[in-house]
């Protein structure tokens, strides 16, 4: 997949510069795929994806991660991109329903914890 890393600009329509719902099921799959594996070429650019809202707190820290999961074509294989929403939100009242479909814009970017490097869509919308 050499060559994905912001090939899927739409200016007229959108204002995200990857624009993932215009793709189809296994395009989205193998760009977020190159997005996990490549992503210092996705730095700084405002994404925007379609696909199964996730919520996971993790035990340790007590802390919630939300994501956006996408499925490959035969839906064997998914993959996500956890987000963060800009503003004071509150899980479970400004979230949606686990399973809901969703569509997501945010700044892509890599943060760290615990040690451990993350990727993640900052101030991000549910659009």
């Amino acid at each position: 997949l050499s060559g994905c890393g912001g090939a899927n600009k739409d200016e007229t329509s959108s204002d995200a510069d990857v624009d993932l719902t215009k793709l189809s099921s296994t395009m989205v799959y193998s760009e977020v795929y190159n997005m996990i594996g490549n992503p210092e070429e996705y730095i700084g650019k405002r994404v925007k994806m379609k696909g199964s809202f996730s919520a996971f707190q993790d035990e340790k820290n007590g802390n919630f991660y939300f994501a956006c999961i996408v499925a490959d074509a035969t839906a064997c294989c998914s993959r996500g991109i956890e987000f963060v929403l800009k503003g004071d939100k509150k899980f479970p009242d400004d979230y949606p329903l686990e399973g809901t479909e969703i569509t997501v814009t945010g700044i892509f970017e890599t943060y760290e914890e615990d040690g451990d490097e993350y990727l993640r869509l900052s101030e991000a919308e549910l659009i």
